[in-house]
């Protein structure tokens, strides 16, 4: 083969050979101009902004995780207490645990303390809550049917049969008392057991309207008997 060095081919290889370095080089150069700006003041705080809004937003949402966790855990803690008592309820007064579940939240919810109810219900009717008193006191609280109305209008004697009829409205009109007889728990359950006019009667003529029912009732109970 004829050598093409010094010819018209061989230099024209060595100008584009030269041309192809040039725009490597040129390349190479805006390459690294850029990278420069990118690597200055600017960048870096583009960057540093980068970073934090998605740090910020990470730790806001790890933040908004944990607290609902912590609201789980919460709840989770009041249910087992709520049921770590009613069970004790029921194994202390030998019920079963949807009657001791009954009474415990009922009396929450019309504002007596769990304690003092479990006790009244005790002492009034054993639990038992198909209770006919001879005068004719119902059910669990053993509520007279007039009573009754006052604090639900229109209910009817069967209903106060029912479990929950009758610890509301017992329990709503016991907290009435209470209020009534500004906080004097004793006194309240007197009336709440002998009836407002012969505790007034007996209080009238100078007499101790006792008859041992409150004893009963609250025999070493230390509680604040009404809750918010």
């Amino acid at each position: 083969m004829k050598p093409l060095r010094g010819t018209y081919v061989h230099r024209g290889d060595a100008q584009r050979r030269q041309t192809r370095i040039k725009r490597c080089l040129l390349g190479a150069g805006l390459f690294g101009a850029a990278l420069g700006a990118w690597d200055g003041p600017v960048a870096r705080e583009a960057h540093a902004t980068v970073w934090r809004g998605g740090a910020e937003g990470e730790v806001g949402a790890m933040r908004a995780q944990l607290d609902e966790t912590r609201g789980a855990l919460d709840l989770a803690n009041a249910q087992l207490q709520r049921w770590n008592r009613i069970y004790n309820f029921s194994s202390r007064y030998k019920i079963g645990a949807d009657l001791a579940e009954a009474i415990h939240d009922i009396s929450l919810a019309e504002g007596i303390e769990p304690e003092l109810a479990f006790r009244l219900v005790k002492i009034e009717s054993e639990f038992n809550e198909r209770a006919t008193s001879r005068v004719g006191a119902i059910g669990l609280t053993q509520l007279m049917l007039p009573t009754a109305r006052y604090f639900e209008k229109g209910v009817t004697r069967d209903r106060l049969y029912e479990r929950e009829t009758n610890l509301r409205v017992g329990f709503r009109y016991l907290r009435a008392l209470i209020r009534e007889h500004d906080g004097d728990v004793a006194l309240a359950l007197l009336v709440y057991n002998r009836g407002p006019q012969a505790v007034n009667a007996a209080r009238g003529r100078g007499i101790d309207p006792s008859n041992g029912y409150e004893h009963a009732v609250m025999r070493g109970y230390t509680g604040a008997a009404t809750v918010d």
